[in-house]
């Protein structure tokens, strides 16, 4: 696929107005759908955590089309702006649309005790497995920033598994370990502090609080290094940060995946390095296509003509026949 098409839109030039276009402008975006239908997961780890599951069908459906499932990102949900317009493109392309809620997230949040991370695959099988009961067969997963990482990993270890057809990340930090300290840059100061506040949000608002010594390590948290050294990783069994990047990182799975995988990340994405991407061997997996532009930001894309990762996802998923049976 070509990198060089992506035309950003005026004003949004540059990678940090491409990754804050999202915030600055982020109204609600009709659905243009036969209605949605809210429904629920139950997993099955003995937590009686539940997740919030949407599900949207087009007006004009093509006939056996696959369905497209939404994954947002780090203290995203259902109704970020980058999964609401992703549900806008394929319900005007005629498929039927899942947005997942991940554990603790958004809608999902007051009926959790946990909260998802970079590598809880467990919940997204759930997920998978929820929808084959539902009816819905061919699966193909547009997946975002963190949630990208997740579901890549997902495919990493399940290469044989039938659901999922085809999927897209976008902008997944596939080296964990990099983007955080990416993060923690002083030119990143105020996305590191935007951020940490809203995983300190997140976290505390657990279905039924936390202990006081999880809530005394989030207030000592002052890096996101620190947050997922002090929290993350002990509520969910890890010897501490470097431990949860390197068992959850995406990259040592990418190999393994065997469905056909668009990964589309942008070289001037301020939260993650490309280095990761530059140095993978593509050509010799022939299941991974990358697509790295010059420009895009974190989850960004403003182009002349829409979101361009949504063009190229939907680009991929035909020319690969995902996205009807």
């Amino acid at each position: 696929m070509d990198e060089g098409t992506f035309q950003p839109r005026f004003p949004w030039v540059g990678g940090d107005l491409q990754t804050i276009r999202n915030q600055l402008v982020s109204p609600r975006i009709p659905l243009d759908s036969t209605g949605t239908e809210r429904w629920e997961v139950d997993l099955s780890d003995g937590s009686g955590d539940r997740l919030v599951v949407l599900e949207d069908r087009p007006r004009t459906a093509v006939p056996n089309a696959s369905t497209v499932v939404l994954v947002h990102g780090l203290t995203g949900c259902d109704s970020s702006f980058y999964i609401q317009e992703a549900a806008r493109h394929f319900l005007a392309a005629g498929c039927p649309v899942v947005r997942v809620n991940l554990r603790g997230a958004g809608p999902s949040r007051p009926l959790c005790q946990g909260m998802y991370h970079a590598g809880r695959t467990a919940d997204f099988a759930a997920v998978v497995d929820a929808l084959g009961a539902r009816g819905h067969e061919r699966l193909v997963v547009l997946a975002y920033s963190l949630g990208g990482n997740m579901v890549l990993k997902y495919l990493g270890e399940r290469p044989d598994q039938e659901g999922i057809v085809a999927a897209v990340s976008i902008s997944a930090p596939i080296h964990l370990a990099e983007t955080a300290e990416r993060f923690v840059q002083p030119r990143n100061r105020v996305y590191h502090r935007w951020l940490l506040a809203r995983m300190r949000i997140e976290t505390l608002a657990a279905r039924d609080g936390q202990t006081p010594e999880v809530v005394r390590a989030i207030e000592k948290s002052r890096t996101v290094i620190e947050f997922d050294d002090r929290v993350v990783a002990p509520l969910n069994g890890f010897q501490g940060a470097s431990d949860y990047y390197a068992r959850n990182m995406a990259l040592p799975y990418l190999p393994k995946i065997k469905v056909p995988t668009l990964l589309i990340h942008a070289l001037n994405d301020p939260w993650i390095p490309a280095r990761s991407y530059l140095a993978f061997p593509w050509d010799t997996h022939p299941s991974l296509t990358r697509l790295l532009p010059k420009s895009g930001g974190h989850v960004g894309f403003h182009g002349r003509d829409g979101v361009w990762s949504n063009t190229m996802a939907e680009r991929f998923l035909v020319e690969r026949g995902a996205l009807a049976a």
